[in-house]
């Protein structure tokens, strides 16, 4: 027995239990460690693999800026100024220095207050958007930091997944490795999404404020701030409310972080912005949009999906092409013409102006490139320029009276026949039996080898003489291209509409680079033929008389199809060449309709218009090379000689 006051000793059985168990406590600790070491190897194998495993690498800094971008195009006019947008619209770039202080302190309030203080993933704002969800029972406040956003736009699809969401934490933390934190807001600020079509805050406050980002109010930034959050449900164009109701917290928040004063919040608060006015529907762009659009594809293809394109439309000849065609083709209407399209080309071939047709939200179908149609009479002018190249005349003569070559027998339009005529008065007069005639003196296929020379598409392999009266269907701007080689002097210029392409970053990606015009017919004769022409118009009686401008000179043809099913003129100054056609979609006849009515008057109209700030001046002369010269040169110097008395053989009786 143990005295009192004594500790009872030990028994070995009970110290040697209590060691036992201690053991197994021990092993039993290890190996939950051990297992919750694995366990978490393999959750750690399986976060790799279910989110790390095919992640993106990081590309360069420039290809962040167009990597997967929705593609848009931007349209230029002559000038530099934006015309139109098709696609998506990518705004030019806009920098942090460029863009008023509050701007991006605006997009920072609403998205990122602590952006300048984390490495690309908020843990603070992680912990808090938690425990507000874990209060609400739902989500109710979001965690990504712009640069997670950024990594999202460029890389990832929107969903809301846990993969997804740490694919994006990865990807932040990578980027914000290369690029600082002002490149990756302003990578931002450039790419992100603001609705209605809209990327980046300079497409966004075109589309929305019709002005420049530069000239951004407070009101304004806040509002396209509260964008990006949710930017279908927010878009101010449908729900002008909500935008502004989101745009008051981001003005409290910016004057919580002490980016602004409560005064300027008070001003901000009190004054609303108000959204630009819908602009007309691509206004009187929409086919030359549609052609510009098509080219740009095939000039730069793949280059990259958001293009700047730079036309050669003048935008005040546009309005008057339009304004002319309209008008021209209301005042016919009564007589069956149901549209139209006109088409403008400069010196060199740029297309100035163009329309396919009255209404391009109605019909987009363009008339002007798209249609083909027999030209008629317009056709004319190069079975003259053929006669000419044979060694033909201005004044050379042959006869109008009824003709026929086997089943083909034409006759004159008016009914009347003139007997001898010279070609001039034959072409100004458009008489149908002489052009048929020299058809069949140079052979159908010497006039469609010219026309085509001088570019008209869709000439037969095998021509007969009806082509002579424009019975094959053709284009109007490649008959108006055409008649361009004739103002030229016999320098062919195809009509060509884009004069470079660039990426929204400035990068050019495609520039024309002009060649040396080809010559494809004599100076000399086109000059004859241009002086035939004016006749057209100048004459008394001549088919286009309409068409006479009262300051300048102007030479032309018309064209009118069996049964006025088209009606055409085509003409040129020397410092524009403009064609115009009206007709109906379906080929039916108009009533008595001709190319000198309706298509003379609008192009008088049009052309009137266009050179009202051009002094007028004449066309310019060049010499005929007539393979007859030498021999009447040669005749000549042999008369000389011969009433001299110095070649007794030549010489003249008395």
């Amino acid at each position: 027995m143990t005295e009192p006051g004594q500790t009872p000793p030990i028994r070995a059985d009970l110290a040697h239990r209590t060691s036992l168990t201690r053991l197994r406590t021990a092993r039993l600790l290890v190996a939950v460690s051990v297992s919750l070491a694995l366990l978490a190897g393999l959750l750690g194998l399986w976060l790799w693999r279910f989110a790390l495993v095919g992640l993106p690498a990081i590309p360069s800094k420039a290809a962040l800026w167009s990597m997967n971008r929705p593609p848009g195009v931007l349209f230029l006019d002559r000038f530099g100024h934006p015309i139109g947008q098709r696609g998506f619209r990518h705004g030019a770039p806009a920098s942090l220095s460029t863009l008023p202080a509050y701007a991006p302190k605006a997009f920072l309030a609403a998205e990122d207050r602590r952006f300048y203080h984390h490495f690309g993933v908020d843990l603070q704002a992680i912990i808090r958007a938690v425990k507000a969800d874990l209060m609400a029972h739902r989500v109710v406040e979001g965690a990504s930091t712009i640069t997670q956003q950024v990594a999202r736009g460029v890389f990832l699809t929107p969903d809301q997944t846990l993969r997804r969401k740490l694919q994006e934490a990865v990807l932040a933390t990578r980027i914000e490795g290369i690029m600082s934190k002002d490149e990756i807001l302003t990578l931002y600020l450039n790419r992100t999404y603001f609705g209605a079509g809209a990327y980046g805050i300079e497409a966004a406050s075109h589309v929305y404020f019709a002005k420049s980002a530069t000239q951004l109010t407070l009101p304004e930034a806040a509002v396209l701030a509260a964008l990006p959050k949710a930017p279908t449900r927010l878009d101010p164009s449908t729900d002008l409310a909500a935008a502004i109701a989101r745009s008051r917290l981001v003005l409290h928040r910016m004057r919580a972080q002490g980016w602004i004063t409560a005064k300027a919040e008070a001003a901000a608060l009190a004054a609303p912005p108000k959204l630009a006015q819908e602009p007309a529907f691509e206004g009187d762009y929409g086919y030359v949009l549609d052609l510009a659009q098509a080219q740009a594809r095939r000039l730069a293809p793949g280059a990259a999906p958001d293009l700047v394109v730079r036309l050669t439309i003048d935008p005040a000849l546009q309005a008057e092409a339009v304004r002319a065609l309209k008008a021209g083709v209301a005042e016919a209407q009564s007589r069956g013409a149901t549209e139209g399209a006109i088409v403008a080309l400069g010196k060199d071939g740029d297309v100035l102006a163009l329309s396919g047709g009255l209404d391009h939200r109605e019909s987009p179908f363009n008339r002007a490139t798209q249609a083909k149609r027999q030209p008629g009479s317009s056709f004319k002018p190069f079975v003259y320029a053929a006669a000419l190249e044979a060694g033909l005349g201005p004044d050379d003569v042959r006869t109008d009276a009824p003709v026929r070559y086997g089943d083909y027998a034409p006759s004159n339009s008016d009914g009347v026949y003139r007997g001898p005529v010279t070609l001039t008065e034959a072409l100004s007069h458009s008489i149908n039996t002489v052009a048929v005639r020299l058809t069949h003196e140079l052979g159908p296929q010497r006039v469609a080898n010219l026309a085509r020379r001088f570019g008209v598409d869709g000439m037969p392999v095998e021509p007969s003489l009806p082509i002579a009266l424009g019975a094959y269907e053709v284009s109007l701007i490649d008959m108006t291209g055409a008649y361009q080689v004739i103002q030229s002097g016999g320098l062919i210029h195809p009509p060509w509409l884009i004069s470079q392409i660039s990426s929204a970053r400035g990068d050019v990606l495609w520039r024309r680079n002009p060649e040396p015009p080809q010559r494809v017919y004599d100076s000399g004769r086109a000059s004859i033929l241009t002086a035939m022409m004016q006749q057209v118009i100048e004459a008394p009686g001549g088919t286009g008389h309409r068409a006479r401008l009262a300051d300048r000179p102007a030479a032309g043809k018309t064209g009118t199809s069996q049964n006025s099913r088209d009606a055409w003129f085509i003409g040129f100054t020397p410092d524009l060449v403009c064609g115009v056609w009206i007709g109906d979609d379906h080929n039916h006849p108009m009533r008595a309709m001709a190319g000198g009515e309706t298509p003379a008057l609008i192009w008088r109209d049009f052309m009137t218009g266009a050179h009202r700030n051009i002094m007028p001046h004449g066309f310019d002369s060049a010499t005929v090379s007539d393979p007859r010269a030498a021999f009447y040169s040669e005749l000549s110097a042999d008369f000389a000689r011969a009433a001299s008395g110095e070649d007794p053989a030549l010489k003249l009786r008395p």
